[in-house]
């Protein structure tokens, strides 16, 4: 028996060189993962981290992809935030004199930001949901059934 493979088309946007370690860009984007694009822009715009902005850059940058591709005919609304990692990019390796005539090594570190955005995948009926049978209630155990 042959699988078959739904293929979900995704757009993406990249920043490539940001001037943000990529372990400090990873934190702001595992809270995005998986959301929807409006949830995940209200997430970033509440997210005090510095990484949040340039996340939000790039996160503007996919949904404007996707909107503007002449085969999709997306609506940004209706997005959701398929993927999104952050790789390392150059290190920009300074030095800073210490004492004695010595140096301190400082590693500014940069990362490459992708996220790739799909759109929602059709949701089941609000009344089918509704129609779930209950569970019956429990009975309450007596002192003579325990006994």
């Amino acid at each position: 028996m042959a699988a078959v493979e739904t293929e979900e088309r995704t757009v993406q946007a990249t920043a490539k060189f940001v001037r943000i370690s990529p372990r400090k860009a990873r934190l702001v984007t595992d809270n995005i993962r998986g959301r929807s694009v409006p949830e995940a822009r209200t997430i970033l715009a509440f997210t005090e981290r510095a990484a949040a902005i340039e996340v939000e850059k790039v996160l503007r940058s996919a949904v404007a992809n996707a909107e503007s591709n002449p085969e999709l005919h997306w609506n940004g609304d209706n997005l959701v935030v398929a993927a999104v990692f952050v790789d390392e990019g150059p290190t920009l390796k300074r030095w800073r004199a210490r004492a004695r005539g010595r140096v301190a090594r400082i590693h500014k570190r940069t990362c490459h930001i992708t996220i790739q955005v799909a759109q929602v995948a059709s949701a089941p009926a609000p009344e089918a949901a509704a129609e779930k049978p209950k569970r019956a209630p429990r009975k309450k155990k007596t002192e003579e059934t325990t006994s």
